[in-house]
C-alpha cells in the first residue's frame, strides 16, 4: 500500500512539474501585456528552460550527496514558493526570476521522482512505475495549453501559476509521510568546479542556440558560443581530476549507459524539437485552421502516452528491453521518412496516422530507457546517472529546435515569391489569398520540411544502431535491502 501513496504522491509532484511548462505557454502574451513588457516575453520561456537544463547534474549528485528525499521535499517547497511569487509579479523582471526558480526546483521534482523510485523498486518493476511517472510529460502536453487558456479567461493569469499550491500542498503532506529515506552516498567534497563551468558551458549553449537565428543577437550568439567550447573544455579537464566529479565521465564506458544516453538524446532531437513546428506546418502546408493544426501534435503525444503505459507494463513482466527500443527507433525513423514522402493535398488524417506511430515508436523506450541505465549503475550514483540521461534529451531538443527554426525560416524566405514577405507571412495572410498562392506557399513548406523530416529520420536510424548496442538480457527481479513498501502485483 506504502508503494502504491508513494506512486501517487511522486506522479502528481512529477505532473505539477510538467503542466507548469505547458500551461504558461498559452497565456504568455496576456502575462507580457499586462506587465508591459512585450519584448521580453521569450526570457519567460528561456530562463526556465535554462534552470531546468543547466542545474540538472548539479540536483542529481546533490540527490547522491544528501539523499534523494531532501532534494525532492526542499524542490516542492521552492516550487510553491515560486509558483505565489509569479502570480504576485509586479513587473517582467520579477516575473522571469521567479520562473528561473521554478524551472529549477521543476527539475528537482522530476529528477528525484525518477531517482526515488528506482531507489525503492527493482530494476524489472521500475519500466512500469517509470512508465507511471513518465505519462505525467505526454499528459501536461495535451491538457496544458488548454487548462492555461481557461483559467487565463476565467480566473486571470496569476492563477495559472497560483493553481500549483492547494495541490502541491496537498502532494506535500502526502510525500512528507511516504518518501522514505534514503541513506546518501559516503560523503566526500562536492565538486564546486565542476558544478559552475558545466553551468556556465551549458547556460551559454541554450544562449546561443536561442539566439543564432535573430540577426540583431548574431555578436552575443557568437561570443555565447565561444564560452561554450571554452567552458566545456575546462569543465572536462576538471572532471578528469576529480575525485567524486559531478558527472561521472568514467561511466560512459559502459555499453548499456551509453547506448542509453544516446537513445535518450535522440528522443530530443528526433521528435521533441519539432513538435514546436508541426502546427505552423499544417497550417501552411495543409491551409488548416490554428485549432485543425493542433490535432497532428495531439495524435502523437497520445500516441507516445499509450505506448510508453504499455511497453513500460510489457517489460516488467518480461524483464526484456532491447526489443522495445529497436523496434520503437525503427517505427519512429519509419515514420519521420513516411512524412518527408507525403505529397500536398492529402486529408489530414493522414498525417496524423503517421505522426500517432512516431509517437508510438517514440513512447516504446522514452520511460523504459531511464530505468535500464539506472539498472547499470550502484545506488550511490542513481541521481547523477538519471540527470544525465534527462539532460542529453533535453540539450538534444533545445540546440535542433533552433535548427530547425533556422532551416525553416532560411528556406521559406529563399523561395517565397515577390509580394510575400517571411516577417509578414502569416496562416491568416496566406488562407485569404488566392488559390494559385495558397498552393505555391503550401509547396514550398512541404520542400523545406521534407529535408527536415529527413533529417529527424536519420537521428531515429543512429537511434537504432544504439538499441541494437544495448547488452542482451533481462531486468533483475532482484529487491532493494531498505524498501519500505511491497511492490504491486503483476
Amino acid at each position: 500500500m506504502r508503494l502504491r501513496l508513494l506512486v501517487v504522491s511522486l506522479l502528481s509532484v512529477s505532473f505539477l512539474g510538467a503542466l507548469d511548462h505547458t500551461v504558461v505557454s498559452t497565456s504568455l502574451a496576456t502575462i507580457a501585456g499586462d506587465l508591459g513588457a512585450l519584448e521580453q516575453m521569450s526570457w519567460v520561456v528561456v530562463g526556465y528552460t535554462l534552470s531546468s537544463t543547466v542545474l540538472l547534474p548539479v540536483i542529481g549528485k546533490l540527490g547522491d550527496a544528501i539523499g534523494p528525499r531532501s532534494v525532492f521535499l526542499t524542490s516542492l517547497v521552492a516550487f510553491l514558493a515560486a509558483s505565489v511569487l509569479c502570480g504576485f509579479a509586479p513587473d517582467m523582471g520579477w516575473l522571469v526570476v521567479a520562473r528561473v526558480i521554478q524551472g529549477a526546483t521543476s527539475a528537482g521534482l522530476q529528477l528525484m521522482s525518477q531517482t526515488i523510485l528506482a531507489h525503492v523498486t527493482s530494476p524489472r518493476e521500475r519500466p512500469r512505475y517509470m512508465a507511471v511517472i513518465g505519462a505525467a510529460f505526454p499528459i501536461a502536453i495535451l491538457i496544458g495549453p488548454v487548462v492555461g487558456g481557461l483559467i487565463t479567461d476565467y480566473w486571470g493569469w496569476p492563477w495559472v501559476f497560483w493553481i500549483n499550491v492547494p495541490i502541491g500542498l496537498a502532494a506535500l503532506a502526502l510525500a512528507v509521510v511516504v518518501v522514505p529515506h534514503i541513506d546518501p552516498a559516503p560523503a566526500r567534497r562536492f565538486d564546486v568546479a565542476g558544478s559552475v563551468t558545466f553551468t556556465i558551458s551549458l547556460v551559454a549553449l541554450v544562449l546561443a542556440v536561442s539566439w543564432v537565428g535573430d540577426p540583431s543577437a548574431a555578436r552575443a550568439a557568437m561570443v555565447c558560443f565561444l564560452t561554450a567550447v571554452v567552458s566545456f573544455a575546462a569543465f572536462l579537464l576538471v572532471e578528469l581530476r576529480s575525485p567524486q566529479p559531478v558527472v561521472p565521465l568514467r561511466l560512459f564506458r559502459n555499453r548499456t549507459i551509453a547506448a542509453g544516453l544516446a537513445l535518450s538524446a535522440i528522443i530530443g532531437i528526433g521528435l521533441f524539437s519539432v513538435t514546436a513546428y508541426l502546427p505552423t506546418y499544417f497550417q501552411m502546408a495543409y491551409r488548416t485552421s490554428v485549432t485543425v493544426s493542433g490535432l497532428v501534435p495531439i495524435a502523437t503525444v497520445f500516441g507516445m502516452l499509450v505506448s510508453n503505459l504499455v511497453t513500460g507494463w510489457m517489460a516488467s513482466r518480461s524483464g526484456r528491453y532491447r526489443v522495445f527500443a529497436i523496434s520503437g527507433t525503427m517505427l519512429a525513423a519509419v515514420g519521420l521518412f513516411v512524412m518527408a514522402l507525403l505529397p500536398v493535398g492529402l486529408p489530414l488524417w493522414v498525417p496524423m496516422v503517421v505522426m500517432f506511430f512516431v509517437g508510438v515508436g517514440t513512447g516504446a523506450f522514452m520511460s523504459l530507457i531511464i530505468a535500464v541505465v539506472q539498472s547499470a549503475v550502484p545506488k550511490t550514483q542513481l541521481g547523477a546517472v538519471t540527470a544525465s540521461v534527462n539532460l542529453v534529451r533535453q540539450v538534444g531538443a533545445t540546440v535542433t529546435t533552433a535548427v530547425i527554426g533556422g532551416v525553416v525560416a532560411t528556406g521559406v524566405a529563399g523561395l517565397l515569391p515577390g509580394g510575400l514577405d517571411i516577417a509578414t507571412l502569416t496562416p491568416q495572410l496566406v488562407h485569404a489569398a488566392d488559390v494559385a498562392t495558397q498552393a505555391e506557399v503550401a509547396a514550398i513548406y512541404t520542400s523545406v520540411f521534407a529535408p527536415v523530416f529527413i533529417g529527424l529520420a536519420i537521428a531515429y536510424a543512429v537511434g537504432v544502431v544504439a538499441a541494437v548496442l544495448l547488452p542482451a538480457g533481462r531486468l533483475s527481479e532482484e529487491q532493494p535491502v531498505a524498501v519500505d513498501a511491497q511492490p504491486l502485483p503483476a
